[in-house]
C-alpha cells in the first residue's frame, strides 16, 4: 500500500477527515473529532498509528513481529505502529485501519453515532 492509497483509504470513511494538529508530516484522520489513525505519509517505511483493543493489540504484535509494535509516542495499551510497506498484506492493513475507526465510532457518544448513521 502506498502513501497515497494509505491517505485516500483513510478519507473513504463516513466523516472521516485530515489534519495536522501536530506536524506537517504527520497526517491525523479524525472521525468526528477523534483521531483514528496517524500515519506519518513521508517516512520510510511507512507506518500509521492505528487503536486496537488492549487483547487484540497483543496477539496482533505476537503474530506480526518488527510490524506491528506497541504505539509509538502513544498509549500502548490502545494503540499498534503499523509498518505498512514491511510485509502486511493490504487485506491485513485495510482491515486493521477499519477495526480503528470503529472502535472510535464505538466510543462516541450515541447522538453523534447516530448522526454518522443518517450521513
Amino acid at each position: 500500500m502506498t502513501p497515497g492509497e494509505l491517505r485516500a483509504f483513510c478519507l473513504s470513511f463516513n466523516a472521516a477527515v485530515e489534519d495536522f494538529p501536530f506536524d506537517p508530516e504527520i497526517s491525523v484522520f479524525k472521525v468526528l473529532g477523534k483521531m483514528f489513525a496517524l500515519p506519518s505519509l513521508d517516512g520510510r517505511p511507512l507506518t500509521v498509528n492505528l487503536k486496537c483493543d488492549p487483547d487484540e493489540a497483543i496477539r496482533l504484535r505476537t503474530a506480526h513481529p518488527g510490524l506491528i509494535v506497541p504505539g509509538w509516542h502513544m498509549n500502548k495499551r490502545h494503540w499498534n505502529t503499523v509498518t505498512v510497506d514491511g510485509g502486511l498484506p493490504d487485506r491485513v492493513v485495510r482491515e486493521l485501519v477499519e477495526d480503528s475507526y470503529d472502535l472510535v465510532v464505538a466510543g462516541l457518544p450515541r447522538a453523534e453515532r447516530l448522526r454518522l448513521d443518517r450521513s
